[in-house]
């Protein structure tokens, strides 16, 4: 068979190109895996719960309740067998999706990986990262109980905050003023279908690049073993841990669905004219944390039409210049070397301590959402979020320093 084959599909020339590739063997090298694997599983489970759920706001009796048909459909969903696992296996996979991209960026960014001619998978890797983002979200209403309403209303108005086209475009988005009776068709459709056709291109794009840029070596390749590409081959060697890999992965979010709940919508109950307390998800908190700081007095009016506010600024404007330093982070970073092999940070103290800043940043914004539960206050958290940043930039620049001179 395998002759036969051979003839007809020259398998002997696409083994040598494709199935040779050598792969490094570092645990870093997996977040980009575990990843893809995470949304293997979004796509596995998403296919499950859609065959039980039903997209609308409209109500149907359930017993002697009138209950809106998407929630309904979702308590359905929780009493089938395995039901309600497989929605917080969905669930974490989201979530583990999105935590393994931004891990994966992160040794990307401390290792030099994104300088030339890399920057094209630098780009499409935030590309990435936003439609993931936006995915989680659009889904976040789906379950359509008080909760993921009210969570979803706070989106709503912080799109609309957007100077001069605010409005239009949360009403294009959201399908008319929240909540419209065709945002769940709308969201809907953002998340089982638009999105997911975006990032099954971005991740291929991805993947074909780097298979055409191969990965990134240890700089030591260089001087030992005159700049060969190092590792083991793709079959079938890095298919087998690949193999492992996916399915201890499912594995665990099977085991942590199975002991930790999450989103219990039967709790929340169905939307209700009061609002419950949240609190976004973690990829959200740093944002939450920023609006706690901003003074309520700091408004500027720029038109009619256009009024620079609190919610504006810390929901609109400084993530956008935060965004927008991370993409220009390949042009910023000025370098003759071509990064074909992984820089370490006591070579570059300058882009290592802006990377720990950032990091400290988020981290303190993300603490300073839970202020009124720690007992911390607002002028302190002020404090905090620009000190602590500060001090952690101080602290990395002078460790890589020394550590270059050693």
């Amino acid at each position: 068979m395998y002759k036969w084959l051979n003839e007809r599909l020259d398998l002997d020339r696409f083994s040598k190109k494709f199935l040779r590739k050598a792969f490094p063997v570092h645990p870093t090298y997996f977040f980009g895996e575990i990843a893809l694997f995470s949304f293997i599983i979004l796509v596995i489970t998403g296919i499950y719960l859609l065959f039980g759920y039903e997209a609308s706001s409209k109500l149907v009796q359930v017993g002697p309740k009138h209950l809106p048909a998407a929630y309904a459909s979702i308590l359905a969903i929780n009493a089938q067998p395995l039901g309600m696992i497989i929605r917080y296996v969905h669930h974490f996979a989201a979530h583990l999706f999105l935590a393994s991209i931004m891990l994966h960026l992160l040794r990307v960014y401390f290792s030099g990986s994104f300088k030339k001619p890399r920057e094209i998978n630098w780009w499409i890797g935030l590309l990435l990262l936003g439609s993931a983002i936006f995915a989680s979200f659009s889904g976040y209403l789906l379950p359509y109980d008080a909760f993921s309403v009210t969570a979803t209303n706070i989106g709503y108005y912080l799109a609309s905050q957007v100077p001069w086209i605010g409005h239009s475009l949360a009403n294009f988005i959201f399908n008319g003023a929240f909540p419209s009776p065709g945002v769940l068709p709308r969201f809907f459709a953002y998340h089982v279908v638009i999105m997911p056709l975006i990032i099954s291109l971005l991740l291929g794009a991805h993947l074909i690049v780097m298979i055409k840029q191969k990965h990134t070596q240890p700089k030591e390749n260089k001087e030992n073993y005159k700049g060969s590409i190092l590792g083991i081959p793709l079959w079938p060697q890095q298919t087998t841990i690949m193999i492992f890999l996916f399915l201890m992965t499912f594995g665990l979010l099977f085991i942590i669905a199975s002991f930790y709940p999450v989103h219990p919508s039967q709790y929340f109950g169905p939307p209700t004219n009061s609002t419950p307390m949240v609190k976004p998800d973690w990829y959200f908190l740093w944002i939450y944390g920023l609006l706690k700081i901003i003074p309520n007095t700091f408004v500027i009016h720029l038109s009619k039409s256009a009024v620079i506010d609190p919610e504006s600024i810390g929901g609109i404007i400084i993530p956008s210049i935060i965004m927008l330093f991370i993409v220009l982070v390949p042009i910023l970073s000025k370098s003759n070397q071509q990064a074909y092999y992984m820089e370490t940070p006591k070579s570059y103290p300058v882009r290592f301590a802006f990377g720990i800043a950032f990091i400290a940043f988020f981290i303190t914004l993300s603490i300073i959402a839970y202020q009124e539960n720690i007992g911390l206050s607002i002028a302190l958290s002020r404090i905090l979020v620009f000190l602590i940043p500060i001090a952690s930039w101080v602290v990395s620049y002078l460790l890589a320093k020394a550590k270059n001179k050693q």
